[in-house]
Parts: C-alpha cells; sequence; structure tokens
C-alpha cells in the first residue's frame, strides 16, 4: 500500500490526465454554459485507471477523501466518491454512520451522473436501510438536480432487496421533474423494478403512465417484449 495525502494524490492524478481524454469528457459531460455541467473540469483519466490507482492506494482515511472530494476537477471527485464506497464497505455500523453523513454533507460535489451512479446505492442506500427514508423524501424535493438523483438512485439497493415501496413512491413525486436527467433514472430504476417484478410494475404504469414523462416511460419499459412496449407507448 502506498501513503499519499490529499495533494499528494491530487498530484499524482494529474500527471495521468490526457488533453485529448479531457477534451472529450468535457463534451460527453455537457459542460458547456447552460449544460448540466457547466464549467465542470477534466483532467482527462479513464475510469479504469482511476479505480486501478484507487486500488493501489487504499484504504484512505476520511480527512483525506473529504478533501479530494472538494476537487475542481471531476475525476478527482470521482475517485473520493468511490473511496467513499470503499470506505462504507469496510466499516462498521458507527463508520457508515459518519461516511453517510460525510457523503450528504459534500453533496454540492457530488455533481454529475457518474458520480452519483457509482455510489448513492451503495453508501445512502444501504445506509437507510434500517433508518427512516425520509431523507430520501428530502433530496427529491431539492432544487439540485444532483440531489434528486441521488434520491432515485438510492433506492437501488432497496430494489435489489425486492423492496419496491420507495422508488414506486418517488417515482410519482418526480413526474413532473423539468430534468431529463431525473426522466433517465427514474426510468431506469422502474426497469429494474420490472425485472424482478413485472407484474408490480405492469400495476404501476397501469395507473401512472399517462402521467409519467415520454423518457421515463421508454426507459422502464426498456426491456418488456416489443408488442407490450408498443401497447404503452401507443395508449
Amino acid at each position: 500500500m502506498i501513503t499519499m495525502d490529499a495533494a499528494e494524490i491530487t498530484d499524482h492524478l494529474l500527471t495521468l490526465g490526457s488533453p485529448q481524454v479531457a477534451s472529450h469528457s468535457q463534451k460527453f459531460f455537457k459542460t458547456a454554459p447552460g449544460e448540466y455541467g457547466a464549467g465542470d473540469k477534466f483532467i482527462g483519466i479513464r475510469v479504469p485507471v482511476i479505480r486501478a490507482r484507487l486500488k493501489a492506494l487504499s484504504p484512505l482515511p476520511l480527512d483525506t477523501i473529504a478533501k479530494l472530494i472538494c476537487s475542481e476537477f471531476h475525476e478527482l471527485r470521482l475517485f473520493a466518491a468511490l473511496a467513499l464506497v470503499e470506505c462504507f464497505q469496510r466499516a462498521d455500523e458507527r463508520g457508515r454512520e459518519e461516511i453517510y453523513h460525510l457523503y450528504l454533507a459534500h453533496h454540492a460535489y457530488i455533481n454529475n451522473w457518474d458520480i452519483v451512479d457509482c455510489s448513492a446505492h451503495k453508501i445512502v442506500g444501504p445506509y437507510l436501510v434500517n433508518h427512516s427514508r425520509e431523507p430520501l423524501y428530502q433530496l427529491a424535493d431539492s432544487d439540485t438536480l444532483w440531489q434528486r438523483r441521488i434520491a432515485v438512485i438510492a433506492c437501488f439497493h432497496f430494489i435489489k432487496q425486492g423492496d419496491f415501496d420507495d422508488i414506486l413512491k418517488l417515482s410519482q413525486r418526480l413526474f413532473t421533474d423539468p430534468e431529463e436527467l431525473i426522466h433517465k433514472a427514474v426510468g431506469w430504476m422502474l426497469r429494474e423494478v420490472g425485472k424482478r417484478d413485472r407484474a408490480r410494475l405492469e400495476s404501476f404504469l397501469n395507473k401512472h403512465y399517462k402521467q409519467m414523462p415520454r423518457t421515463m416511460l421508454r426507459y422502464a419499459i426498456e426491456k418488456f417484449p416489443a408488442e407490450l412496449r408498443q401497447h404503452y407507448l401507443k395508449m
């Protein structure tokens, strides 16, 4: 194991960047003015490299991770989120509580879909299994796109356990959400419900498909047989 502090990790990762990869990432993650990732900065490191460096440097202390997650660079924030997931998986109950609160306290830096999607269902979801689910609904009511996406993706943990109640409630709450990234996330989670209990998803769709944004509906029914997909899309 290599021991490095936050500044040393930052300097190390900066040496691994590629201008070409950074340019592609800035377009892919919509960083132009007015887009969802406006102003974000990229070093140009691909995810497998980030994961490999994390493996070499782990486990990291939480104070180091807390500094890294505040970085101006996207890849460093992603690195920190993945490090928090690893710490959470190693931690006891008290440690998991600390990591959960650290994660949400730094939500302003968990600010793109890849950072949310690699971490929310591995920290927020597992922690809330034995706690009140009210934080999910507070997050879902946030004015911040990424907090709302955290609420949705956190439910993936419950869905894997056959617990669909929260995602179905949140879905209805987010039917009128203005952001397509939320429509896609909700549709994705509903599709995961359908993989495990198609009858439950069909029952939900039969009641609510008319209120659902089209993108959300398309994502939700993506794995349905073609004839059934057309049934919902033409109804």
